[in-house]
């Protein structure tokens, strides 16, 4: 929730603060939001430039670097990564935290080029594949580049702690999902183990989400990235598998009402969006299988929406006296989770 100026005078106004707290209380959280990523234009315009300089390492790296070489590539990585980190504690010893945490995480996503060049040099390189297909196509042999950002990743995160670090390393368990079923299945495409162990990495990522939330619930924020890549794999492996029986339509949309529940319950907004978006899919598959080619199709649709506005404002109402039934039954460490991550 968002606090402006104009609401903690309204709040003066009605005698609930004073004006000099108001004035106080403001300022207090304006720096406050200054080190916490806001949308505001000063942090749009960090992102934007770490976002650019890190897409050019990685998602946008053109054949013109393999003319380096192996050696090259591998030398020129360090080069980036020493500068990187030299201007991450020039801006953490001027308390930039925000901008010092989008240059460490550049570090890290410099890791996996690193890698590729010195295989290259060193002539472990099994294929004639170049580093910009990493982003884009499944090998088996991208492990070692993976496994390699996700050991360089865990040191800075361990001695720079910014929240932001995390993004790579989820990111990269996101592409381990994947290719780990290229190693599994190399003769060709699998796509039910496909399926599978997307769907098990996705429940595996976010138990680890979880687990770092409570381990951090007094901190910053570090389970947000895990939490999003791991539902993405979780609820794409199980889209994958949903299949046209009833009773897959059923489990499906149960599943998805679940992602709801669990999202609603641990204030994380990732499950609740793709629990809808499951429910959406579900439900209109339905609709349309059992009012085919008729005009009650768009009707059932509308009666369907007005349905779920109806159940919302149910709940609306009775949210409260549920809520705090479900978490008096909680453990103390995730009723404290609950808490800190309220609006």
């Amino acid at each position: 929730m968002d606090v402006t100026k104009q609401q903690l005078k309204d709040a003066a106004a009605q005698n609930i603060i004073s004006e000099q707290q108001s004035d106080a209380l403001y300022a207090f959280l304006k720096d406050r939001a200054t080190n916490t990523a806001t949308f505001t234009l000063t942090h749009i315009l960090y992102y934007l430039g770490g976002l650019l300089a890190i897409g050019a390492m990685t998602l946008f790296m053109t054949m013109g670097w393999e003319a380096f070489g192996g050696a090259g590539i591998f030398w020129i990585s360090l080069l980036y990564a020493g500068a990187g980190l030299k201007l991450t504690q020039l801006l953490a010893a001027r308390d930039l935290q925000v901008p010092a945490g989008i240059c460490a995480t550049f570090v890290v996503c410099l890791v996996p080029l690193a890698i590729y060049g010195l295989q290259q040099w060193l002539g472990f390189w099994p294929d004639e594949s170049v580093y910009r297909d990493y982003h884009r196509y499944i090998k088996w042999h991208w492990l070692f580049m993976e496994l390699g950002t996700l050991a360089v990743g865990a040191i800075v995160v361990w001695h720079y702690k910014y929240p932001f670090l995390i993004m790579p390393i989820a990111a990269t368990l996101w592409y381990m999902s994947m290719d780990i079923t290229a190693m599994l299945a190399p003769d060709g495409m699998n796509w039910e183990l496909r399926r599978l162990v997307s769907l098990y990495c996705g429940l595996v990522m976010i138990a680890l989400a979880f687990w770092v939330d409570i381990r951090s619930r007094f901190r910053a924020d570090y389970a947000f990235w895990i939490y999003l890549f791991g539902v993405m794999a979780f609820w794409g492996g199980l889209s994958a598998q949903f299949g046209s029986s009833g009773f897959s339509r059923m489990l499906y949309f149960g599943v998805n009402v679940g992602l709801i529940l669990i999202g609603g319950a641990i204030i994380r907004r990732v499950f609740v969006v793709f629990g809808a978006l499951g429910c959406f899919i579900a439900l209109s598959q339905l609709a349309f299988y059992t009012f085919s080619d008729s005009w009650m199709f768009p009707i059932a649709l509308t009666v369907l929406g007005f349905a779920i506005i109806g159940l919302g404002i149910v709940w609306q109402k009775y949210e409260k006296a549920i809520s705090d039934r479900v978490r008096s039954v909680l453990p103390a460490p995730v009723r404290e989770l609950i808490q800190n991550r309220a609006i």
